[in-house]
């Protein structure tokens, strides 16, 4: 990433617990109805770099399973973010590229809403706002720069 100046110099890195979630036959066969679960989701996001470091979303334990609801029925999905430190600049970032994740993944039914964990960011509100807001996302997304920087974040995710 072109970030020269980190806002946090040493994040806490956790070990990555993660296991391989196990297929079956009716996993690849398209008749089969199968629906959209939290453990899909995570395995979408938790590869996600973070802009500022050279580690991903779930080695700084920024995003985590018990933070995702999906209702596969309804077409939603809720993910709550918890940035590395209350004053995180890069919040919304992080949250755009979830985004930007999904929205690549997910069917086009589903509607995604992603919000910083309450109590965990100062501008929890804002942040929220912004990554929810269509118009700021589209906006967002046109931005060479940042789009680069969302790219730059998602090549790595499985």
């Amino acid at each position: 990433m072109n970030i020269t100046q980190k806002i946090n110099d040493a994040p806490l890195v956790y070990a990555v617990l993660s296991q391989a979630r196990e297929s079956s036959a009716s996993d690849m066969d398209d008749s089969v109805h199968d629906p959209i679960d939290a453990e899909e989701v995570y395995e979408l996001i938790r590869s996600i770099n973070d802009p500022e470091h050279p580690l991903t979303l779930e080695q700084l334990r920024v995003t985590n399973r018990e933070h995702i609801v999906v209702d596969d029925g309804a077409g939603r999905v809720l993910i709550e973010f918890t940035p590395t430190i209350p004053h995180c600049s890069m919040a919304t970032l992080i949250g755009l590229c979830i985004r930007v994740r999904l929205l690549r993944s997910l069917p086009e039914r589903f509607k995604v809403d992603i919000r910083v964990r309450q109590g965990t960011h100062q501008s929890e509100g804002d942040v929220n706002k912004q990554l929810n807001d269509k118009e700021r996302v589209a906006a967002a997304l046109e931005n060479t720069y940042l789009l680069d920087v969302v790219n730059q974040c998602l090549a790595t995710a499985a």
